[in-house]
C-alpha cells in the first residue's frame, strides 16, 4: 500500500453501549505492559485482540499504551513498534479493540486511538466512523481486511498444530503414526487450548475425536503428506516466533521500554 495518504480527521468518540466506572486492578509482573488502574473486564477485553501476523495479544505485546477512563468517555490508546507498521494489519487491530471493548457491559462512549503511526489519523477516524478499511482509504484500498485476517488464521493454525504434534513426537510417537492421531491424544495444556481456540475460529473440528492433523479445507492430512506438511508448519511457526521476538525488540528501543527477558536480540537505537 503506498504511503501518500491523504489527511484526515482525528479520532471522535461515538456511541458504545452501556456504564462507566473508575477502573479497578493493577499491574503485571515482570515486563510491564499493563497500563495502571486498568479495569479487568476492558483488559479481559483487549486481551481477546490478536496481532494478525504475529499470533498473540497485543496486551501481551506491549501494544496498549495506556486506558484512560473519564466521565464521559473511556479511551484506550494503542502503540506499535515501528512507524510503517503496515496499515492493514493495524487496522484490523484497532478495529477488533473497539469492537471488543464496546461490547463490555458498561462501557458508553469510547475511543481507540492509534499512536504514532503513518496512517494514524486515516485509521483512527476510519474505525471511530465505523467506514471500514476500504472507507478510511478511499482509492487507495479497494477491498476489506477478511480475507487477510483468515489467511493468517489458517498460519496460525498449522503452526499451533506442529507444535502440539512435536509434543507427542517427543513422548515416542513415530511421524507416520501421527496421521491416526486424534485430539484427544495430544498432551494437555496451553498448546492445546490454543489450538482449540484457533479450530473454533476457522470452523474445523475442535472436539476429542477430531484429528490431531488437518489442512485448512478441514480435511485429514494424509500419511504420506505429512512430512512436508510439518516441516513447513514448523517453518510458519519459527517465522511467527522471530516477527515476534523482533516486534517485541523494537517496540521496548522505540518506547525505552525494559528488553523482554525471552527476546535474545539487543537492538541498539542510534
Amino acid at each position: 500500500m503506498a504511503t501518500d495518504l491523504p489527511a484526515a480527521a482525528p479520532a471522535t468518540t461515538r456511541p458504545a453501549g452501556g456504564l462507566a466506572g473508575g477502573p479497578t486492578g493493577g499491574p503485571d509482573g515482570g515486563l510491564k505492559v499493563r497500563p495502571d488502574g486498568v479495569d479487568d473486564s476492558i483488559w479481559a477485553a483487549l486481551g481477546t485482540v490478536r496481532d494478525p501476523e504475529l499470533d498473540s495479544p497485543i496486551t501481551e505485546l506491549g501494544f496498549v499504551s495506556a486506558v484512560l477512563s473519564e466521565p464521559a468517555v473511556l479511551t484506550v490508546e494503542l502503540r506499535l513498534p515501528t512507524y510503517f507498521c503496515a496499515p492493514n494489519f493495524a487496522y484490523l487491530m484497532v478495529a477488533d479493540a473497539y469492537d471488543a471493548v464496546a461490547a463490555v457491559p458498561g462501557v458508553r462512549n469510547l475511543v481507540i486511538r492509534l499512536l504514532d503511526h503513518f496512517a494514524s489519523d486515516e485509521i483512527n477516524a476510519g474505525v471511530a466512523g465505523g467506514r471500514g478499511f476500504a472507507g478510511s482509504f478511499p482509492g487507495l484500498a479497494d477491498d476489506e481486511l477478511e480475507e487477510l485476517r483468515i489467511t493468517f488464521q489458517r498460519k496460525a493454525h498449522r503452526a499451533c498444530q506442529e507444535q502440539v504434534a512435536s509434543h507427542l513426537v517427543k513422548q515416542g510417537w513415530s511421524v507416520s503414526d501421527l496421521a491416526s492421531a486424534s485430539l484427544a491424544d495430544a498432551c494437555a495444556g496451553q498448546d492445546l487450548d490454543r489450538l482449540t481456540r484457533r479450530r473454533n475460529d476457522l470452523n474445523l473440528p475442535s472436539g476429542p475425536d477430531a484429528p490431531l492433523l488437518l489442512h485448512d479445507d478441514g480435511t485429514p492430512i494424509t500419511q504420506l503428506d505429512l512430512p512436508l506438511q510439518l516441516r513447513m508448519a514448523k517453518t510458519t511457526r519459527i517465522s511467527i516466533e522471530g516477527n515476534s521476538g523482533l516486534c517485541r525488540g523494537l517496540l521496548s528501543v522505540r518506547y525505552n521500554l525494559p528488553r523482554p527477558a525471552d527476546v535474545d536480540q539487543v537492538i541498539v537505537s542510534s
